[in-house]
């Protein structure tokens, strides 16, 4: 291979790494205490697969897993304010990417179900 394929394929991994790690423009990142206080105030989406919904979950949460999120959106009233967990934060920065592009209020858990030191439920 040449030099300037090699330029390319570091060009296209430092764009892909850049877009999965890059702050989400209206995303709030929420440490678990701040979580816990700020979300009785609005809707707790778990943003994870049905099966580790059903492992446990934030009382109060309601699952809409990512991979059908955009097909779902339509089901969230307007103007509501949303705060969203996965396992490890990164599917529900994701998830608040594409809710912050339809006009919501967004926030998720930092580090996730993860970080989570409140009550379970199952």
């Amino acid at each position: 291979m040449s030099t300037w394929m090699y330029a390319i394929i570091a060009v296209l991994a430092a764009w892909l790494l850049y877009k999965q790690f890059a702050p989400v423009k209206g995303l709030r990142h929420l440490n678990a205490e701040a979580f816990k206080a700020e979300s009785a105030e609005g809707r707790i989406i778990d943003v994870r697969e049905v099966g580790e919904y059903r492992q446990g979950y934030i009382p109060g949460a309601v699952n809409m897993p990512l991979s059908s999120l955009h097909s779902r959106v339509g089901e969230i009233p307007e103007g509501s304010k949303l705060y969203l967990y996965c396992r490890s934060g990164m599917r529900s920065k994701q998830a608040g990417k594409l809710l912050a592009r339809n006009g919501f209020q967004v926030a998720h858990l930092n580090g996730g179900i993860m970080a989570w030191n409140g009550p379970m439920k199952k």
